[in-house]
């Protein structure tokens, strides 16, 4: 494809909605908040528009789209969030639903090495890391080791030397070590583990009793907690439990659960029965990450999550019926 200058909008739109999911998720990484990715797209889509006569081949038509969505979200950095996150813990982030993730493009589905970057480098414990990092580091390390990209094409998207370039890497890698879990690299969360399905499957039938003694038995000792947007990491089965049963949940009744999926991670939907309402009405969505057979990480969504995760807004029936 040559000059897109002479392109009308209708035909550019049909051009770059391909590439509009994936760089969707390109500045979810980058941002860790779904409403800040559609806002880095649609500054996106209007840079790439209004300067669509400087594309000129050289390079893809998605690569060029890259290189306004990194730009454009680290802009977006500057003027929103211009620290990185401190203290293990993304006040800002959100979930982002599987339902979504499925439109992206199918290449390198099958390379088994293109799936797993692809799925560990969308769960929370990926995308919370990265927002430690400084912001052109955060980008040198996903455009390089999440993309792909030659070291020479990101030192000219941040105009910098293949040196620093290569050095800022360094230092994201080491941060990244820094903030994941340890046994990040262990990952055991496929589709079809049979024995994390069951893990899953418990946990569900104990939050809806709720029977947090079962519950306390899925935790690992050193599992961490989060309810972002809400200030607070909380590390140790003890500590998760004991603010769990301060802030009342064994206390509470009339609850059901419709299991989901969000970055690639078992969900679970949580509903709670209104009796004015004469419904179960959304709670909470429960994001669990699963290694070693115990659930490490749980990280608890308010119930604006749930149109966006395709979630229904109210189950029918009697409080009974739970």
């Amino acid at each position: 494809m040559g000059s897109l200058s002479e392109v009308g909008e209708a035909e550019f739109a049909e051009l770059v909605e391909p590439h509009r999911r994936e760089l969707h998720v390109h500045s979810y990484r980058m941002l860790g908040s779904f409403e800040d990715a559609e806002d880095a797209v649609q500054e996106t889509l209007l840079r790439a528009w209004r300067r669509r006569e400087t594309y000129a081949g050289r390079a893809t038509l998605r690569a060029w789209l890259y290189r306004i969505a990194t730009n454009a979200c680290l802009d977006l950095l500057a003027k929103r969030r211009p620290d990185p996150a401190t203290g293990g813990e993304v006040l800002w982030l959100q979930p982002y639903p599987d339902r979504l993730l499925d439109e992206l493009p199918a290449a390198g589905a099958d390379e088994p090495e293109a799936k797993a970057v692809a799925r560990e480098t969308i769960e929370l414990a990926y995308v919370v890391a990265v927002q430690h990092l400084a912001p052109r580091p955060r980008a040198a390390l996903i455009l390089r080791d999440v993309l792909g990209w030659p070291a020479r094409d990101v030192a000219e998207l941040l105009g910098d030397s293949v040196n620093s370039v290569n050095s800022a890497l360094q230092r994201a890698r080491a941060g990244m070590r820094e903030h994941l879990p340890a046994e990040r690299q262990e990952w055991t969360g496929a589709e079809d583990d049979v024995d994390n399905r069951e893990l899953v499957r418990r946990f569900t039938d104990a939050s809806v009793v709720p029977d947090l003694d079962t519950i306390a038995t899925l935790l690992r000792d050193d599992v961490r907690y989060s309810m972002p947007p809400w200030e607070g990491l909380l590390v140790g089965r003890d500590a998760v439990v004991a603010d769990w049963t301060a802030n009342g949940y064994p206390e509470m009744t009339g609850l059901r659960t419709v299991p989901t999926s969000v970055n690639r991670q078992p969900a679970i939907a949580c509903y709670q029965w209104r009796e004015q309402e004469q419904a179960h009405l959304p709670l909470t969505i429960d994001v669990l990450r699963i290694s070693g057979g115990a659930v490490t990480e749980v990280t608890i969504f308010g119930a604006e999550q749930f149109e966006r995760l395709g979630l229904p807004a109210r189950l029918e029936g009697s409080e009974a019926d739970r």
